[in-house]
């Protein structure tokens, strides 16, 4: 009888401490790739010749995921992908509201350049 009473009291413990002490699980840039990957039916982390990495390749497009405030890094990856690819430059930004500056700019050299501008929207 005691050791039951024990055991029930240590789950009942474990269970109550654990409930308590769960943290929100910080999403990071692979968590946002695969869900917009799998979204477009893409390949995640194709690999190129020269052993880069395409984030998503899609039948239309080859797609660097990163933050929006290294968007001018994505521009470069984006392209230089496209062209090692056949397929047309995309850019998948993953942002907040506060994160509008960063869209006016890529938007700005993405018209030029005619990358196609995918949206995630950071939970």
């Amino acid at each position: 009888m005691k050791i039951s009473l024990l055991l029930i009291l240590t789950i009942l413990f474990l269970f109550t401490a654990c409930s308590f002490s769960k943290k929100p699980i910080k999403k990071n840039e692979k968590y946002y790739q695969t869900l917009f990957c799998k979204e477009k039916n893409g390949m995640m982390e194709h690999k190129l010749k020269d052993k880069t990495r395409v984030d998503c390749l899609t039948k239309k497009y080859a797609i660097e995921v990163d933050w929006a405030k290294k968007w001018a890094e994505a521009v470069g990856q984006s392209l230089y992908y496209s062209e090692s690819t056949n397929k047309k430059a995309a850019i998948a930004l993953i942002c907040s509201e506060k994160d509008a500056r960063f869209i006016r700019r890529v938007k700005k050299i993405a018209n030029k350049f005619d990358i196609k501008i995918f949206i995630i929207e950071k939970e």
